[in-house]
This record gives C-alpha cells, sequence and structure tokens, in this order.
C-alpha cells in the first residue's frame, strides 16, 4: 500500500495555479451550524490500521530546541493536570505518539518505547494523548487505561478510517465494535477519515451524487452511533482521502451535520486555510489536530517541484508558533465560540536512531509552551 518502499510516502499534487491555500464562500446554511467552503485537491497516502489508534501519518522534521527547554515540563504538567476536567483551555492539551516517531509504517524509523513517550508527554504538561497505532497502547481497554493513568494521562480518541461512500458497505457495525473500547478506556471522541479504498493513494477517484449521498448519510449515522455511546464523533478532513479538499469540505458542511476535526496541517496542503475556515465555521469545530506548516515548502509540493517526503525530511512540519499556520487566529475563533474540545499537538517526526539528545521531545515543549502562551492571551 506504499509508494516509494517502506516508511516512504509520496504525494502527487495538482499544480500550484489550481491550488492557491484560499478559502472561499463560506456561508451559512438554513440548518444551524451549517456553513459552506470551497477549495482544491491533493494527494497522499493512507495507511488503515484499527483500535486503539486508527491513523494516517506523514514523515516529519524534528527541529531541536536546546535542552533547558524542557526544564520547566514538570510544573507545566502540574498545572494543566489541575485543569483538566475544569473547563481551563490549558486543560484540554493533548499529544500524539507521532510527535515522538511513533508510527503504524513499517519501516518508517527508530520507534520509542511507550513508556518513555507516555513519561515526556507528562512532563511537558500534556494531559491526554490519541492512542497511537496498533501496539503502543495494550489492546485490552482496561489495560490501556491504566497504562495511561499510571502516566497521568487519559484517552482521547483515535482516528478512525472507514470506507463510507460505497452503497453495499456499511460501517456502523466496525463503529459499534470499536465504541465498546471507548467506553472501556473513557475516551471520548471518534475521529473519522473518509477513505478511498484504493491502494497507493497518489490519485483518489471523484465522487458522483451518489457516492457523496452515501458518505454524507452515514456520517450523520455514524455521529448519531457515537452519540447513543456517550462519544462525539467528528470528521477529519484529510489529504488523499474522499473529504480532502475546500470543496470536499464545504460539501460535508452543507450536507451533514457532523462535526469537524480541524488539522491544520491536512487542510492547509489540501487548498484550505485553516484560519479562515474557523472563522467562518467555529460552530462545526469539535476537535483540533495542531501541527504548523513550512507554506513555502508545502507549495514545492503543491506544484511538483518536490516530492511530499522531501519536503517533510527537509522541514514542512514545523513546532506551533514557526511555520505559517495562523494559530492564534484558530484559538480566537474557536474561544470566541466557547469551543471545549481538545487541542491535539501533532508534529509527524521519523527517528533515523534512538536519540542521543533530548530528543523530539524538545519540539513538543515549544509547541506546548507556545500554545499555552496563546491560550493566555485569547
Amino acid at each position: 500500500m506504499m509508494l516509494g518502499g517502506p516508511g516512504k510516502r509520496c504525494v502527487v499534487l495538482m499544480n500550484q495555479s489550481s491550488r492557491d491555500h484560499t478559502l472561499l464562500d463560506v456561508r451559512p446554511s438554513p440548518g444551524p451550524g451549517r456553513g459552506a467552503v470551497s477549495r482544491q485537491s491533493s494527494r497522499d497516502k493512507h495507511r488503515k490500521r484499527s483500535l486503539p489508534g486508527s491513523t494516517v501519518r506523514k514523515e516529519g522534521s524534528a527541529i531541536s530546541t536546546p535542552e533547558s527547554a524542557v526544564g520547566a515540563g514538570e510544573d507545566a504538567g502540574a498545572g494543566a493536570a489541575a485543569g483538566a476536567g475544569t473547563g481551563r483551555a490549558d486543560g484540554k492539551i493533548a499529544g500524539a505518539p507521532i510527535s515522538w516517531g511513533v508510527c503504524e509504517v513499517p519501516g518508517w524509523g527508530y520507534q520509542l518505547t511507550p513508556d518513555r513517550v507516555l513519561t515526556e508527554m507528562g512532563e511537558v504538561g500534556l494531559v491526554a494523548t490519541e492512542f497511537g497505532p496498533d501496539g503502543f497502547l495494550p489492546p485490552e481497554p482496561a489495560a490501556m487505561a491504566s497504562v495511561l493513568s499510571a502516566h497521568g494521562l487519559h484517552a482521547v480518541g483515535g482516528f478512525t478510517p472507514l470506507l463510507l461512500h460505497v452503497p453495499d458497505h456499511d460501517p456502523v457495525p466496525e463503529v459499534r465494535r470499536l465504541l465498546e473500547h471507548y467506553a472501556a478506556s473513557d475516551a471520548g471522541t471518534l475521529v473519522l477519515s473518509a477513505i478511498t479504498g484504493q491502494d497507493g493513494y497518489d490519485s483518489r477517484p471523484e465522487l458522483d451524487e451518489a457516492g457523496w449521498h452515501t458518505l454524507l448519510a452515514n456520517l450523520d449515522r455514524l455521529s448519531k452511533v457515537a452519540e447513543e455511546h456517550g462519544v462525539h464523533a467528528v470528521l477529519h478532513p484529510h489529504v488523499g482521502t474522499m473529504v480532502e479538499t475546500g470543496d470536499d469540505v464545504r460539501r460535508v458542511l452543507e450536507g451533514s451535520t457532523v462535526a469537524l476535526c480541524l488539522d491544520t496541517g491536512h487542510l492547509l496542503i489540501g487548498g484550505t486555510d485553516p484560519a479562515e475556515l474557523t472563522r467562518q465555521a467555529p460552530e462545526r469545530v469539535a476537535h483540533t489536530h495542531l501541527k504548523d506548516v513550512d507554506l513555502g515548502l508545502a507549495k514545492q509540493v503543491q506544484d511538483g517541484r518536490r516530492s511530499y517526503t522531501d519536503a517533510v525530511r527537509a522541514g514542512m512540519y514545523r513546532p506551533l508558533g514557526t511555520g505559517d499556520v495562523d494559530v492564534p487566529a484558530i484559538v480566537g475563533h474557536l474561544r470566541e465560540r466557547d469551543y471545549d474540545g481538545w487541542y491535539v499537538l501533532e508534529q509527524d517526526t521519523i527517528l533515523t536512531e534512538a536519540p542521543t539528545g533530548v530528543g523530539p521531545v524538545a519540539d513538543v515543549h515549544t509547541s506546548v509552551s507556545y500554545l499555552r502562551s496563546v491560550l493566555a492571551r485569547s
């Protein structure tokens, strides 16, 4: 299913002339919380996996910060833990194992141990984590909750790729099975992704009206099923899936009631300005994946001058505050609407060997510190 060999993730994108990263024509529709968005497409490879933690991940950079950057971790962790469950925004900052280079893709790179990753999450003040790849956390919900509790962490939920546009495929039974695990581990967010069903994922089919009807109906069905289990379902627009571009996002906002997972990196690379989307439809955002992006490198991928793998190795994903995503505007728009969802920090990273210094936690600390400062000002 991978292009370019194990651990390689290749993307074929449209020319830049058709992929300016602007958000166009977001309008409220007659239904509550509806909006419309339009943009262009991009291509990415997508790998499928099951709970705990189905996700699509990309190789990323590790932009180092001094070892002293991690020094305040214990104090930050204490403050975040105190805020968990109280409605304080700084108590809703979560992590993702991919920021430590932990990924399901064979040959991805050196994989840090769960104990190190979870320990460092706590040290930098994170209070929760998404599930990560199969095998990162114990598959039994009770054992998973025990491991997380030992590190002072809660379970957020996981990225769940599903075939949603095929009329004779029913995704509900699979989701019901997954939600049984959610209840046992006290996870509250089901992050849906509409996979294409094709191997390779350097291109994707265009949906006809029947396909869109099925996809949108399934999103509403799955939202209701999740709600029955006390879980909030969100759709993650993602490169290389059936909901990738601004036009795709617009159709989802207009044609379904599902909430969105706002992934700032995937939206930007897919041609949508995440800050503008959040400004125009903040009421539809219920979960956030925050990553920063070097727009110059992203454009090189979009116009074919650089492969996706080369771009991420060159540092296309950045710690928050060091790239071109307008994080303060996004947070401000969300908080104006009393957003109470998670801010999940993701900076997709690949390690070629065991870190000899601080390692990827330095970048995570940079992102945590930056996001805390933004939250404090907004």
